[in-house]
């Protein structure tokens, strides 16, 4: 018999309800008069006797809300509307109050389904169906019903076998594209051409999931084929000479650091990574932690602990959910910061501080302005925000800086950045080729439909039928699994039997099991689910979060999950390490993916292209950039007036406050600062996680300088490091221990050289920066796909920088009475580039100013 519980908030701790009256009011133009939120909960298999103890322990707080049983109360005038959940959608608030229950109970699960019910008065049915249509987010939920079902037990058939594609391998290439055209594959035609070749040499038909696994291997956000891609020729349309010297640069550095070597080539991650390559061949980079498991920056780093050193690694990660995050926001800007957490995670280091960089068009944007199959820029906005900061309030997250950038471009499509660091001392980190006879475990959360496709949705570019269709590409979060994870890595007997480790990101089993070792056997009945009725291509494929894939010796399997069961983490033997060769899924004892390694590994056909640079901007305070020309002195009452009208620069007080920024009691700076708190830090810092007191600091800043960044990639990219560099010295962060990572974020590049160049720029640019400051990007994630019909991203490259420094004598940019504040003003050349060799200077100065106690 199901039970069924309506609560909803007292008047006066009705805050939802309240926002919601005002959004009506204020986005919809809705004069509606009221608005009551109730949450529904439907209840399957729990005993009377602990139904009221549930009803006031975990579905309700008697001081602030009330309960109603089966019925809501009748309200005259007021018209219902209940959201609920997609089928196979994760419900954290349903499957929390599950596990609440059976703690109660110590006997058994029940079963529980939610409902959001909003009960409406004041509108007629025009203004209910548009606030249908502002509630009802189609990726996620549907409008449910008030009538009460029979049972909450799925009625699952069983999956059926995984499909063989008939006939593929005698395919003519006008039938593979036909075939291609028919799925919705992430690969291009000539990498399935490629594919059907090598099943030819197999002689055999490959499974659909064998499809699926390789477009999944061979995806942008797998294996960054676009950044991949072989530069045939650069050309070069500019007035700036540092471009020419830039291009010059890493025509030198790649015949230097590459060699004849065959399998070397010009592509823009050779651009992107050369200039570390350089710099830890000249010595700057002695603390760099090398290893093929890394999905993190990691280095090596002196931590005080109760005045005696130990060593750690630190290591600290970027991610983007940009695609997820505009179909549906809370879910995707949620798995942003937990996709962040775990490239660290897998390190066996504990995640102490996050950052967050978005980029939004107009929030206040009339509603009737939303683009077609686009969610409104105001519910983006603010929905990712309540995701990220969901997800990082509740796994215990301190967050140091959260900031959105505003530009009408960003209406293609969000930027959605995380950006985390962690540290472990490296004592407690165990490195170890995977051997024959090893195995491997899946730690943490169950397997389910979320996530499937995520990876290679990700890498396409945004259309109309996206918030429609791809539902099932978005991650859902489970931060509390994820905590459970998180202490679990943080014990050092349990870290140091681990000898290899992935985090289950983009591309689920067939990516995290399949990347651990060069040959393994993975046998997917064993992989645990949420819900029965996957087939074998959903659990191969789904991105279910909140998963790690560990390699441990086999005599350690009965201590390792005895160890994992004291944090009430899962842990299930799913694979073994062979010497085949082969990555093979197995399931209901066939294989149903078999592959060799070798192949998986070429990630398909090279791409090529070709890449024209058009940089005019050598007079960067000319007539066509008014604004900055205004800034730049002429007419300064209406620059600032113009600039303090714009979004650019308002406050983000209120989504900062959403943020807890002290949990850990390790945050050495505030987000906001002053007597009135009003003051943005420029840096976030705090303590690694030591057992005793330490004065060691990991501090943090980011730069994005958007504007510039569209006038001239190559220049916008050169101060977007500069400027990330600039807030750590002038905060009291040693130079010498800055170390960066970069986001790239740019339109679809498609077959058009003039778009390929706009991203070489920018990429020469931050090499240049990089080269001639003596600083190095360490990692870095890009993401290619910011289009939307005719619609393109502003070119975006974020520079985050990290290092290391005291807390007693880091600076804030706080204003106190007495002080003086001195500007030290960058020389510039005439095409608006600085001078680098007296910006190291200058850093040196303050740093060693501040280190003697001169600057305070």
């Amino acid at each position: 018999m199901i039970k069924r519980i309506f609560t909803t908030k007292k008047r006066g701790y009705d805050v939802s309800a309240r926002k919601l009256l005002t959004d009506l009011r204020e986005v919809l133009g809705i004069e509606a008069k009221d608005v009551v939120e109730y949450v529904r909960y439907d209840i399957e298999g729990l005993d009377d006797a602990y139904f009221e103890t549930a009803i006031n322990t975990i579905f309700s707080e008697r001081p602030v809300d009330e309960v109603f049983i089966e019925e809501l109360p009748r309200a005259e005038g007021y018209v219902t509307v209940v959201v609920e959940y997609l089928p196979g959608q994760y419900d954290q608030r349903a499957d929390s109050a599950m596990q609440c229950v059976e703690l109660l109970t110590q006997q058994y699960r029940p079963l529980i389904r939610c409902a959001k019910v909003y009960s409406i008065t004041g509108i007629n049915s025009i203004e209910l169906k548009r606030i249908k249509d502002y509630l009802i987010n189609p990726v996620e939920s549907r409008e449910g019903v008030m009538a009460k079902p029979d049972t909450l037990v799925q009625q699952v058939s069983q999956p059926a076998e995984v499909a063989i594609v008939e006939n593929f391998i005698n395919f003519s290439d006008d039938e593979v594209v036909s075939y291609y055209r028919s799925q919705s594959f992430a690969m291009t035609q000539k990498d399935l051409i490629f594919v059907r070749n090598y099943f030819q040499k197999e002689k055999r038909n490959p499974t659909i999931t064998e499809l699926k696994v390789i477009d999944t291997y061979w995806s942008d956000h797998c294996r960054h084929t676009t950044f991949l891609t072989e530069l045939t020729d650069i050309e070069i349309d500019s007035d700036n000479p540092h471009l020419e010297k830039a291009a010059e640069l890493y025509d030198e550095l790649y015949r230097e650091i590459n060699g004849e070597r065959p399998e070397k080539y010009k592509c823009l991650m050779d651009i992107a990574t050369i200039a570390a390559k350089k710099l830890k061949k000249l010595g700057e980079l002695d603390n760099l932690d090398v290893s093929d498991e890394i999905n993190a920056c990691s280095v090596e780093v002196d931590v005080d602990n109760d005045g005696a050193k130990e060593k750690w690694l630190i290591m600290f990660k970027n991610e983007t959910h940009n695609h997820p995050t505009e179909i549906e926001p809370f879910g995707g800007a949620a798995t942003c910061l937990g996709g962040a957490i775990r490239d660290p995670l897998s390190g066996r280091t504990y995640v102490y501080q996050a950052m967050r960089v978005t980029g939004a068009a107009d929030p206040n944007e009339k509603l009737k302005d939303t683009l077609k199959g686009k969610l409104p820029q105001r519910v983006i906005t603010k929905t990712a925000a309540a995701g990220f900061s969901s997800y990082g309030n509740q796994i215990g997250l301190a967050t140091g800086i959260v900031h959105e950038l505003y530009n009408e471009r960003y209406k293609a499509k969000r930027l959605e950045t995380g950006y985390v660091i962690g540290g472990a001392p490296k004592a407690n980190v165990v490195r170890s080729k995977p051997r024959s006879g090893d195995i491997v475990l899946l730690i943490g959360g169950e397997t389910g439909r979320d996530g499937c496709g995520g990876a290679t949705g990700s890498s396409k570019a945004h259309t109309v039928d996206s918030i429609s269709q791809c539902g099932a590409e978005v991650q859902k979060g489970n931060p509390l699994t994820e905590r459970k994870i998180q202490r679990l890595f943080r014990n050092p007997e349990v870290a140091r039997l681990i000898l290899k480790c992935n985090d289950f990101g983009a591309g689920g089993v067939s990516v995290a099991v399949g990347e651990l070792s060069d040959s393994l056997d993975i046998y997917l009945d064993r992989v645990p689910k949420k819900y029965a009725g996957l087939d074998g291509t959903e659990l191969a494929i789904s991105e279910s979060q909140e998963r790690m894939a560990v390699v441990i010796s086999k005599s350690n399997l009965e201590k390792f999950v005895k160890l994992c069961n004291e944090e009430n983490v899962n842990a299930v033997d799913i694979a073994e390490i062979t010497s085949t060769g082969r990555m093979r899924m197995i399931l209901n004892g066939k294989a149903i993916v078999d592959i060799k390694r070798e192949f998986l590994d070429t990630n398909g056909v090279k791409q090529q292209a070709r890449a024209t640079i058009v940089d005019k901007s050598a007079n960067i305070l000319s007539e066509e950039n008014k604004d900055i020309l205004r800034l730049a002195g002429k007419d300064i009452k209406e620059a600032i007036k113009r600039t303090l009208s714009s979004l650019k620069v308002c406050s983000q007080k209120g989504m900062t406050e959403m943020f807890d920024s002290t949990i850990g009691a390790g945050s050495v700076l505030m987000p906001l600062g002053g007597k009135y708190q009003l003051t943005p830090s420029i840096i976030m810092a705090s303590k690694p996680p030591v057992n005793g007191e330490t004065n060691t600091v990991t501090a943090s800043s980011f730069a994005c300088p958007v504007e510039l960044l569209e006038i001239s990639p190559f220049k916008g990219a050169v101060y977007s490091i500069i400027m990330s560099v600039n807030k750590l010295v002038a905060a009291g962060v040693p130079f010498r221990t800055v170390r960066l990572t970069l986001q790239e974020f740019f339109k679809k590049l498609r077959d058009d050289p003039e778009r390929w160049g706009e991203v070489t720029g920018a990429l020469l640019g931050a090499l240049y920066a990089q080269i001639n400051l003596g600083v190095a990007a360490i990692g870095g994630k890009d993401s290619m796909s910011g289009s939307f019909n005719e619609l393109d991203v502003p070119p975006t490259l974020i520079s985050f920088g990290m290092g290391i420094g005291k807390a007693d004598t880091l600076l804030t940019n706080v204003f106190k009475k007495g002080q003086k504040l001195f500007r030290i003003k960058l020389k510039r050349d005439a095409h608006f580039m600085p001078d680098f060799k007296y910006l190291k200077k200058v850093y040196g100065i303050l740093n060693g100013n501040i280190d003697m106690g001169n600057i305070e």
